[in-house]
């Protein structure tokens, strides 16, 4: 038989088939295992998540060379067979290497698409404050100072006198706005008798009453920190944006939400509040179209190199200078995203970067937006990234004069436009 038999191209098509089969198999495993592993581990853990990133690199350079390869001898081989000639395995081999040669192309793409939403202005000006500004700042301040210093540690599981002390001290300050406060108990199944609550209240909707916009944030600590950034920031913005919305009329319906329950040994559990809350929202068919997470707010930093990443690659993308906000959301949440950002933007007070991705990568479900999204609801998380840019993150000196506290009443002045865009208010208000 010669050397240019058509019998020997199938096995050679069999062959760069099967190659990159292998080569898939290893990148998924390498890129699933470190998700996960916890992040910050240290010792034989720590070493081998940075091994399996490495291998996801080193195999995803081989199929990709392999499938360089394959998308032209696919092709080729494909236009040579004669049907019914060829074989049906011969000619699924074939359209199965191309159909893998051409998969590292569309994931590259979708992946730039993906991390690299158009308009990111990472950097600009930063205003002083105005007159008007310094009194928010004041008010930021003290609620903080009032959570995370005077209450300080706020946790269901080792002190709950604290965590009913933080709920009535968000109650009492949202009634003298005039909000009429819904409590939604619950209790724990372990920690039975004591009772759990998520505050809520609304402004109905003028025009579209049925579409909800919920404003969110958790009140609660980890067990062993006064949680000054984690989360009373987050619960000091809440509360500035009811105050700012007090009497307006929206066209939508909205909702300020406190939730209980959302750090260890609750997160991601049934007793989570925010699941409790959304798993209701669900059970009544209510529409909602818009939430946003309020997660540390409150610290910020001009140093070159102070903003991390739970994968070292986006330090190529988004900015190494932990200066921004970001706001950040899954596949689904890609459009939500896009208009929170243009609408932070317009006021242009403080640096931001958007970015949707996989709900499976370090860090982008790590917070109450995570419990809408497993109800099926459009959410997105509005943070400074936490651990990747605050050492204090879940520590003992995560206290309030660790916080920033002008950035903190930037942020909050964008975020005023941003809902009043979402719910429809008017300018005017």
């Amino acid at each position: 038989m010669s050397a240019c038999s058509p019998s020997k191209r199938p096995v050679t098509m069999r062959r760069v088939c099967i190659t990159l089969a292998i080569l898939f198999g290893i990148v998924f495993v390498a890129a699933t295992l470190p998700v996960v592993l916890p992040f910050r581990s240290a010792g034989f853990i720590g070493h081998l998540r940075i091994l399996l990133y490495c291998l996801v690199f080193v195999f995803g350079l081989a199929w990709g060379a392999l499938s360089l390869l394959a998308i032209p001898r696919s092709i080729l081989y494909l236009l040579h067979l004669r049907w019914p000639e060829a074989s049906i395995r011969n000619w699924i081999a074939g359209f199965a290497a191309f159909g893998l040669g051409c998969l590292p192309v569309a994931l590259g793409v979708a992946g730039y698409i993906t991390l690299r939403i158009p308009d990111m202005r990472p950097m600009i000006f930063i205003p002083p404050l105005t007159a008007e500004q310094h009194l928010l700042c004041d008010a930021l301040k003290k609620d903080v100072k009032t959570l995370a210093g005077d209450i300080g540690r706020r946790n269901v599981s080792t002190r709950y006198e604290a965590v009913c002390a933080t709920a009535d001290t968000i109650e009492r300050s949202l009634m003298k706005e005039g909000y009429h406060v819904r409590r939604q108990g619950y209790e724990i199944n372990w920690l039975k008798g004591r009772p759990c609550y998520n505050l809520e209240v609304e402004i109905w909707g003028t025009e579209h009453p049925d579409e909800i916009v919920v404003i969110g944030a958790h009140y609660d600590s980890a067990e062993q920190t006064p949680g000054a950034n984690d989360n009373a920031s987050g619960v000091a913005a809440l509360l500035a944006l009811a105050r700012a919305a007090a009497g307006a009329h929206p066209e939508r319906t909205l909702r300020f939400v406190a939730f209980v329950n959302e750090e260890p040994p609750f997160f991601w559990t049934w007793s989570m509040g925010s699941l409790v809350y959304a798993r209701q929202c669900r059970t009544r068919n209510e529409r909602i179209v818009a939430m946003l997470c309020l997660e540390t707010l409150g610290y910020y930093s001009d140093e070159p190199g102070s903003q991390r990443y739970p994968i070292s690659l986006l330090g190529r993308i988004y900015p190494t200078t932990g200066n921004f906000v970001g706001f950040i959301g899954n596949i689904k949440s890609r459009s939500l995203v896009r208009s929170v950002a243009q609408s932070f933007r317009r006021a242009a007070l403080c640096p931001s970067v958007a970015a949707f991705m996989p709900a499976w990568v370090t860090g982008v479900s790590w917070s109450d937006h995570w419990a809408f999204w497993h109800e099926g609801y459009p959410a997105i998380l509005v943070t400074d990234t936490a651990l990747f840019r605050y050492c204090w993150y879940h520590t003992p000196e995560d206290t309030p004069e660790k916080l920033n506290y002008d950035r903190l009443t930037l942020v909050v002045e964008g975020l005023k436009t941003v809902v009043a865009d979402l719910a429809g208010i008017n300018v005017g208000h």
